[in-house]
């Protein structure tokens, strides 16, 4: 997909219009873009925080409590980076004109729920599904 496609600054996808044209293609991946590039920058202020310093606190408490905080930011920097992977997974569907249709049933994810998730791969359906066969597989192992 070429960027061409200049929208409207107030642009909103609606579904009065086609589902996944090209102005709602363009919009996604703008979102996209915009949503990992922010997290690149967040993903990057973390590094050199824990860059900055070392474990060398003389105090216990005050040493426990940087390898606590160490801990977290590794964890949120790992998460970012996971979540950076599944948008340039989405971005690659919108190239190959997947974005936006279920992986299981091929039906339109929605736009409301894109919205809200861009990174979306099921519909709601089919996410629900997913989830009640996970708490039912979680209930038998829990026996």
């Amino acid at each position: 997909m070429t960027a061409s496609i200049v929208l409207p600054p107030d642009y909103k996808p609606s579904a009065d219009e086609e589902y996944m044209n090209e102005m709602q293609l363009e919009y996604f991946r703008q979102k996209l873009e915009n949503w990992k590039k922010s997290l690149v920058t967040q993903s990057t202020s973390t590094l050199d925080e824990l860059r900055q310093g070392g474990l060398n606190q003389p105090d216990d408490i005050d040493r426990a409590s940087l390898e606590t905080d160490k801990s977290l930011d590794l964890r949120t920097k790992d998460r970012i980076r996971k979540l950076i992977s599944k948008i340039d997974e989405a971005l690659d569907r919108i190239e190959d004109g997947t974005y936006g249709y279920c992986e299981e049933t091929g039906e339109p994810i929605g736009i409301e729920r894109l919205e809200a998730r861009p990174v979306a791969t099921l519909s709601i359906e089919a996410q629900e599904r997913h989830e009640r066969m996970e708490k039912t597989f979680d209930d038998d192992n829990d026996a």
